[in-house]
């Protein structure tokens, strides 16, 4: 803890308080009976001022001190703890002041709060992460005033802190249509089952209205003289890939977000759930060069680390080389996986490039490409033009969704599973896309 410049100053009482004898004393000028008045408010100033400074307290008597924030979530309310210790005799208010942080918008410019005498407290505050990464919280300034409250003493904290602000997985937390396809969510999604569709034997039941004629099970239908269905237990340990686009395609905002951070969220949603059905997952991220790749694995812990090495993962305006990418991948991985790539496409030099690499892995692989459509063209589209600008502006959006609508159709003409929905919607549109999978046994 350290004083600042000047260490004590007049409170707001204070400059009132001043501000009333300035008024007092110019009042004198004009009647002069009201002098004696402005000496005796004023002896009476200076000696509330003296007992303040007295009574102080001193540096030496407080303690305040951040509590470890960790770690927050984009966009997310989150808090800021402050623990603060008073060893004086007296009770004292006191308000706290983070340092500006890039990344971070506070609730309150000063927390403020009152502590008893020889006793402590905390003081909390919220904020919101604006932006992913590591924010950096630095000096916590505050200022101490005590029961006469005219002056305020100023100090310093030197607590710097890095904070890291992972995407919001909320929309894991709360996806409801786990349990609507009959799921089985152990201990906060540590297994899922979806049975009907598998290669993993799992019970029998009596054969009902739309089950499929091909999963009677003959031999168990003739012990027990009634026809059977045999159910099935959706195969474990398979492999999941994702892979990010890092590229200028990635960098547009939609909203207060980035395409990227969109995307990002989703991938880390759907490797929670691919964790929770016992599938490994592994990621790939890559611009002109790759930036990050992880080898799959399963487990809570693998997927926690998978969070915290590319929670940071930023796009950049470069053009991305894919066939680099996924012939890298397509030599990688021999062994049959789901690869979900995430980008977009706008012109047809791009879409040619990503159609191109992406059907390197096609004859092999299970391959779901996910984009997200842009609410301006749908705008634009929407509404009849009625100048001139508005109608080189339709021309405009009509040619990029005619090219994204061919692009789609090529891709889904190559098998590739295409999501392509409003960006806000990406994370529940992509659980269903990879449930989906699973439910019908492609891998």
């Amino acid at each position: 803890m350290r004083a600042v410049v000047p260490p004590i100053w007049l409170s707001s009482r204070g400059v009132w308080m001043l501000l009333f004898l300035c008024l007092l004393l110019a009042l004198c000028g004009f009647v002069a009976r009201l002098f004696v008045p402005f000496v005796a408010a004023l002896a009476a100033c200076v000696a509330l001022v003296a007992a303040d400074a007295a009574l102080g307290p001193s540096r030496r008597t407080l303690r305040v001190a951040r509590e470890p924030v960790g770690h927050a979530a984009l966009r997310r309310p989150s808090k800021v703890r402050y623990r603060v210790e008073n060893r004086a005799d007296l009770a004292i208010r006191l308000g706290l002041i983070e340092t500006p942080v890039a990344r971070i918008v506070f609730d309150r410019d000063v927390v403020e709060g009152r502590v008893a005498a020889r006793s402590a407290a905390t003081l909390e505050s919220g904020f919101l992460a604006r932006e992913r990464g590591e924010a950096r919280f630095g000096t916590l300034f505050y200022w101490v005033e005590n029961g006469i409250g005219l002056l305020r003493r100023r100090y310093a904290v030197d607590s710097e802190e890095i904070v890291r602000v992972f995407p919001d997985l909320s929309a894991v937390e709360g996806y409801g249509r786990l349990a609507r396809r009959s799921t089985l969510l152990d201990d906060g999604l540590r297994r899922l089952r979806l049975r009907g569709v598998g290669s993993e034997f799992e019970s029998l039941r009596d054969y009902g209205p739309g089950d499929a004629f091909r999963d009677v099970d003959w031999k168990a239908s003739a012990r027990r003289g009634r026809l059977m269905v045999a159910q099935h237990e959706i195969e474990r340990s398979q492999q999941v890939i994702v892979t990010l686009d890092c590229g200028r395609l990635m960098t547009p905002r939609i909203g207060l977000q980035s395409k990227f951070d969109y995307a990002l969220t989703a991938a880390l949603s759907v490797a929670r759930i691919a964790q929770a059905a016992g599938d490994n997952v592994g990621l790939h991220a890559f611009g002109a060069k790759t930036v990050l790749s992880i080898a799959p694995r399963r487990g809570r812990a693998h997927v926690d680390a998978l969070a915290r090495s590319a929670y940071d993962l930023h796009p950049k305006l470069e053009e991305p080389d894919y066939e680099s990418a996924f012939a890298t991948l397509a030599r990688r991985y021999a062994k049959r996986s789901l690869f979900v790539f995430f980008s977009d496409m706008f012109d047809p030099v791009t879409s040619a490039a990503v159609l191109s690499s992406l059907a390197l892995l096609v004859p092999r692989h299970v391959v779901m490409c996910v984009l997200m459509n842009d609410a301006a063209i749908a705008r634009a589209l929407a509404v009849a033009p009625a100048t001139a600008r508005e109608a080189y502006r339709t021309s405009v959006a009509m040619t990029l969704d005619d090219e994204r609508g061919r692009s789609i159709a090529t891709l889904r003409s190559l098998g590739i599973i295409v999501v392509d929905v409003p960006a806000p919607e990406l994370t529940v549109a992509l659980l269903d896309a990879y449930l989906d999978v699973k439910a019908r046994g492609l891998l």
